[in-house]
């Protein structure tokens, strides 16, 4: 059975559950919106990308249902505009969900200003939202392929050996993934010797996810404790790192799961090539640089508890970031995106490049 974060038919969304993985495989529906808020910021589905196709195919259920208004081309706007807004304070440092209601908003925006759109109704919007599908798993595809072909250059024989931080697979996307796509594309030439994942405190997303995903593809794969990453850096032969980061500035810098910033400065100092795969969606002009990311924090229990279970005394003080920021003079092997590989300082060029192009 392959691995699906999210199962969608239209009229029907249900997502595998993340909290409950690795010992129960459970697909929760989703039946509007507001499920899709509470699952999002629960993190029964997480991974920026997966974060906006649930919050928008969620939209697109209430559409296909009848909800918003009828025969009202601005009025629907309007309630589209609505239910998008309150999807984005579900979780606020991923840029890929206010990315694609920014998108939206503008598709439906045209479409009120059209002759004839009173007629088509909501149609052409959840046709638009269906298709965020097909193209992220496309562009999760042309991340792996770029990626692999840019390591290769750096190693052009023998095997390849990686390590990889938090969970940027199949269970974070529509499909493939984004690093972990990279190592698919990999392992698929038969390049691929290892990968080393970080169990990823204080969520456990590498120990639960990415290590269930690696063992479900039969990828070589070792579970490490994220303080033994230097020592597989120096000791176990791991040349570059990847890991999808969750917001990416004009300047490259990028944020992402706790603790990748500590790996970058670990990886600098043992001369480890450290990669960003960042589809389109990630990647936002807007901000100058990472200072203007704004980072989640998460509630103290997710550091204390763990199933339940207390870890640390009770009354201690707690600080728990969900993300960090790490500089662009880290990134030292590139960004990779579904157009090629850049380095920090060509990424803002050629975003806007793409833009003009319209984006292929």
């Amino acid at each position: 059975m392959s691995l699906e974060a999210i199962r969608y038919r239209r009229g029907s969304l249900s997502i595998l559950n993340q909290l409950l993985l690795p010992e129960q495989l459970r697909y929760e529906p989703v039946d509007g919106v507001e499920r899709a808020w509470e699952a999002i910021r629960a993190m029964e589905v997480r991974g920026a990308p997966a974060i906006a196709l649930v919050g928008c195919l969620s939209l697109a259920l209430e559409l296909e249902a009848g909800a918003g208004p009828a025969g009202d081309a601005a009025a629907l706007e309007a309630f589209v505009g609505e239910r998008l807004r309150f999807l984005l304070t579900a979780r606020p440092t991923a840029v890929n969900l206010g990315r694609e209601a920014q998108r939206l908003r503008a598709f439906v925006r045209r479409r009120a200003q059209s002759p004839g759109v009173t007629a088509q109704g909501p149609e052409s919007i959840i046709e638009h939202i269906e298709g965020l599908l097909a193209k992220d798993r496309e562009d999760n595809r042309r991340i792996g392929a770029h990626g692999a072909q840019h390591i290769l250059q750096r190693v052009p024989e023998g095997g390849v050996t990686l390590l990889t931080h938090c969970n940027t697979g199949t269970l974070a996307t529509a499909g493939y993934g984004t690093a972990l796509g990279i190592v698919r594309a990999l392992h698929g030439q038969g390049r691929l010797t290892r990968v080393f994942c970080t169990e990823t405190r204080p969520y456990n997303q590498g120990g639960r996810l990415t290590a269930f995903e690696l063992l479900h593809e039969r990828v070589p794969a070792t579970l490490i404790a994220d303080s033994a990453a230097a020592a597989a850096m120096r000791d176990r032969g791991v040349q570059p790192w990847w890991w999808e980061p969750t917001r990416v500035a004009a300047n490259g810098d990028t944020a992402n799961k706790i603790g990748t910033y500590q790996l970058a400065v670990a990886a600098r100092h043992h001369g480890v090539p450290f990669y960003v795969a960042a589809p389109r969606s990630s990647c936002d002009p807007a901000l100058p640089g990472g200072a203007d990311i704004p980072i989640e924090e998460r509630p103290g229990r997710e550091l204390t508890h763990l199933q339940g279970l207390c870890l640390a005394p009770p009354g201690i003080d707690v600080w728990n970031p969900a993300f960090d920021v790490t500089p662009h003079d880290l990134i030292t092997g590139g960004i990779v995106t579904e157009w090629g590989v850049f380095a920090p300082g060509e990424l803002r060029e050629a975003l806007a490049a793409r833009g003009a192009a319209g984006g292929q």
